[in-house]
């Protein structure tokens, strides 16, 4: 398998950008998920599981190592107001640098009698605003998506080939960078969301990758030797 695409996600659960290489170390792609959207009223970090507005958002890093959110009437801001506006809920931009303490976010928990969802609180990883702590860069295969569209599982690396679900327990070498891939990656609700350039709202996704791979799609790994990942290197063991 090779890299066919790289991503990173500099605001958590908004559109990322599309890179011909990466710095990749500890806390995974150089600026991803280094920016989260925190709801002033309950402290909770917003992700589109609860607000699927979110994905109609783009972030950019700007040259000064900041961060830039295009809205989709084309709006470019980092204001607090101004997003806040947007969403219809007071909000704050974070960087995860900056940000002390827990971090929580909502999960869906089970889908009550008149269809809504309840949900379930629970705290993310330091760092980073990754959902987990074990999973700091994820990969997944073009065999593994078939027709389905790579966007909605917003994996970091896109493989070219199949078989990464074989690499969980192994060590292995992307570029000049060393991943552990620990451990499969679980879905949610997140995957069945609309997205901007025809991608509608699809349950059956999700559907699907509990009944035919229960639950699971990708891989997520740890980065114990920091390096550089570029389009087209290949996956190699470490």
């Amino acid at each position: 398998m090779h890299v066919q695409e790289l991503w990173r996600y500099p605001v958590k659960s908004l559109q990322g950008e599309r890179l011909d290489t990466a710095d990749v170390g500890p806390e995974g792609l150089s600026g991803d998920r280094q920016w989260a959207l925190f709801d002033r009223s309950t402290g909770y970090g917003l992700t589109a599981r609860r607000v699927p507005d979110l994905l109609f958002a783009a972030a950019r890093l700007r040259t000064d190592g900041g961060v830039e959110v295009v809205l989709p009437d084309g709006t470019v801001t980092a204001d607090d107001d101004v997003l806040s506006a947007w969403l219809g809920r007071q909000v704050t931009l974070r960087r995860a640098e900056t940000e002390q303490g827990p971090r929580q976010y909502e999960n869906p928990a089970v889908v009550a009698a008149d269809g809504e969802y309840e949900w379930d609180a629970f705290e993310g990883a330091s760092g980073a605003f990754h959902d987990s702590s074990r999973i700091r860069v994820s990969l997944v295969s073009t065999g593994t998506l078939g027709t389905w569209d790579r966007r909605r599982f917003r994996s970091n690396v896109l493989l070219a080939g199949d078989g990464e679900d074989e690499l969980v327990g192994g060590t292995v070498r992307l570029g000049t960078a060393v991943l552990d891939v620990g451990t499969p990656v679980s879905r949610c609700v997140m995957v069945t969301r609309p997205q901007p350039g025809g991608i509608g709202r699809d349950t059956s996704i999700l559907k699907t990758v509990h009944r035919e791979r229960g639950g699971v799609l990708a891989v997520g790994a740890l980065v114990p030797v920091p390096g550089r990942v570029a389009v087209g290197d290949e996956l190699l063991p470490a």
